[in-house]
């Protein structure tokens, strides 16, 4: 035994003979390490928003750098990120901010929309900074509200509202009277606007599908055994089935808050548009929302118009049909299948 260990430590390596381990290079720039491995993208975003909200910096490197943080937040879990960065309150404050320009509120609008959108977990970070009051006052026209600004508000809207019940309920607040902003925002001067606004309404109007019920057998599991719900994007939907669906609230809100009727006037006595308002042709785009979200209400949700609001329409309805030349002709016009068309003037009376 003692010769073999005397062979084993004889037949070893000698470490005197082995050559030195490698020295870890000190003369590389860590920049060119980024540029070749990339820096994290919550590093980068922590930095576009630190350029944002500097008002040392010129306007174009404040927009570039928003622009920049809007490319980074389309990829979902970066949008998760602005909550744990604890970017959603600089990027809002951005809205107000006295040194924030016009350009800057336009493109804060942008990221807000981008990261929001189909992303309940970053619809409740957004949403706990009561954000609504703020988003609806871009939609009244001001010499300080252009054209983009009230169609990027509308769309930090859409991605804040659709699908997301507890938004939506909110918009029935006196301090945030959200669904006046939105009737209102049909008249708007801009037909660019009214187009984004009926869009967005008959997203929320249209009822969510839902998987079928199964019933509790000997084949099914037991239903109060609940599968453990984790963190990510859509928990929220998972926990909350229900969160989703904004059809009933939206149907009763149109009626309530008289968007339907500003509707109806929209589409029968068109106002004007165009950059001067000198555009008095119906917008063919308008007029094809505006009747499909009349669809929606009357045919999928099975809700009732007003008497006179019924009236309007079916009187204007028939006049359209006689200019088209028939039926088929005009349900071509709106985009409505034929048997769409003849649902919707049944519901007419």
């Amino acid at each position: 035994m003692q010769s073999l260990l005397r062979w084993s430590i004889e037949n070893s390596t000698n470490s005197g003979n082995a050559p030195p381990p490698p020295e870890s290079r000190k003369d590389i720039d860590p920049g060119i390490i980024d540029m070749i491995l990339g820096r994290p993208d919550a590093e980068l975003m922590k930095e576009d928003m630190g350029i944002a909200t500097d008002p040392s910096k010129t306007e174009d490197e404040r927009v570039a750098a928003l622009d920049h943080l809007e490319m980074l937040i389309e990829q979902i879990d970066n949008a998760n990120d602005l909550a744990k960065l604890r970017l959603w309150e600089p990027l809002h404050a951005l809205l107000t901010a006295p040194t924030s320009t016009l350009e800057i509120k336009i493109q804060a609008l942008w990221v807000i929309g981008t990261a929001a959108q189909n992303n309940p977990s970053a619809q409740d970070a957004y949403l706990a900074l009561d954000p609504l009051p703020t988003l609806m006052s871009f939609l009244t026209p001001s010499p300080s509200s252009t054209l983009q600004t009230r169609s990027k508000a509308i769309y930090a809207l859409s991605g804040l509202l659709k699908h997301n019940t507890p938004a939506v309920q909110q918009l029935t607040n006196p301090s945030i009277n959200g669904w006046k902003h939105l009737r209102d925002a049909l008249s708007d001067p801009e037909i660019t606007v009214r187009r984004k606004t009926v869009f967005l309404l008959s997203t929320l109007l249209l009822p969510s599908t839902q998987a079928p019920s199964v019933s509790n057998s000997s084949n099914t599991p037991d239903a109060s055994v609940r599968e453990p719900i984790h963190a990510n994007s859509h928990a929220a939907h998972v926990s909350n089935p229900n969160r989703t669906s904004t059809s009933a609230l939206t149907a009763s809100a149109l009626q309530t808050h008289g968007v339907l009727m500003t509707l109806v006037r929209a589409l029968t006595s068109p106002l004007p548009h165009g950059e001067d308002g000198d555009v008095a042709e119906p917008d063919v785009a308008f007029e094809e929302m505006g009747v499909r979200l009349f669809h929606t209400y009357t045919v999928l949700c099975g809700q009732q118009l007003d008497k006179m609001d019924a009236e309007t329409l079916r009187t204007w309805v028939k006049a359209e049909q006689e200019k088209e030349g028939g039926e088929k002709k005009l349900a071509e016009r709106w985009a409505l299948d034929l048997s769409e068309l003849k649902e919707f003037v049944a519901k007419l009376g």
